[in-house]
C-alpha cells in the first residue's frame, strides 16, 4: 500500500484508563492529564507545520474527538477535525467498562496471556479481522497527509496495516498515550513532546 506521511496518535489519558476499565464502544471524559496531552501533542504537531499541510482525522467516539480538538485548536488547523466511524476503537462486548482483574475472573487461564490476546477473545466483540478490514479502508481512502486521532488498539492496527505488515506483528508497534507515531515511506518513528 502506497500511503502518504501519517501522524496516528491515541487519545489522551481518560477518566476509566486511570482506573484500568476497558472502554471499548464506551466513553470516559479525558482527564487533567488527558487534556495535557493533547495540548502537549498540539505543540509538537504545530512544531512541524503539520496543520498546514495535513488534514485532521478522528474518531466520533467522544475521548478521541477531544483530543484532536484540543490538537486543532493548539496546532492551529485551519478547519475543525473531520470524524471517521471506521477509526473508532475495538468493540470489546461483554468485556466493555471491566478491569483486567474482572476480566480473569471469568478467564483465569488468560492470566498469562498477551493483552492483545485477550482482546481477541472477548465475548459478544467486535475481533481483529472486523478491526483490520475498517482501517484498512482507511488507509486506502487517504488521499494527502493526515493525522489520525484514534484508540490503542485502532492505532496499532493501523500502523501495523500501513507498514506493510500482516496481523500476527501488532505487538510489534509501540503503544502509549501522549504520543504521535510518525509514518512515512515504511518508517515508523515515535516521537514525544518536550513538555
Amino acid at each position: 500500500m502506497d500511503l502518504p506521511d501519517l501522524y496516528v496518535i491515541r487519545h489522551g489519558e481518560t477518566e476509566w484508563n486511570a482506573e484500568g476499565r476497558w472502554q471499548g464502544a464506551f466513553d470516559s471524559p479525558l482527564t487533567a492529564k488527558g487534556e495535557a496531552q493533547a495540548r502537549a501533542l498540539g505543540r509538537l504537531l504545530a512544531s512541524r507545520g503539520v496543520a498546514q499541510s495535513h488534514a485532521l482525522w478522528c474518531s466520533p467516539q467522544g475521548r478521541a474527538r477531544r483530543t484532536a480538538e484540543i490538537i486543532a485548536e493548539v496546532a492551529g488547523w485551519p478547519t475543525p477535525p473531520r470524524e471517521d466511524a471506521r477509526l473508532r476503537e475495538i468493540d470489546v462486548g461483554r468485556w466493555t467498562g471491566c478491569t483486567r482483574e474482572d476480566i480473569l475472573g471469568e478467564e483465569p487461564d488468560a492470566e498469562d496471556m498477551h493483552f492483545l490476546d485477550l482482546y481477541a477473545r472477548a465475548p459478544g466483540g467486535e475481533g481483529f479481522d472486523a478491526l483490520w478490514r475498517r482501517a484498512t479502508a482507511v488507509l486506502e481512502g487517504l488521499a494527502g497527509p493526515a493525522v489520525l486521532v484514534t484508540h490503542g488498539i485502532t492505532s496499532r492496527v493501523l500502523r501495523t496495516a500501513a507498514m506493510g505488515y500482516e496481523e500476527d506483528r501488532l505487538s510489534e508497534l509501540p503503544g502509549g498515550q501522549g504520543v504521535a507515531h510518525f509514518l512515512s515511506s515504511g518508517a515508523h518513528e515515535e516521537l514525544r513532546p518536550a513538555d
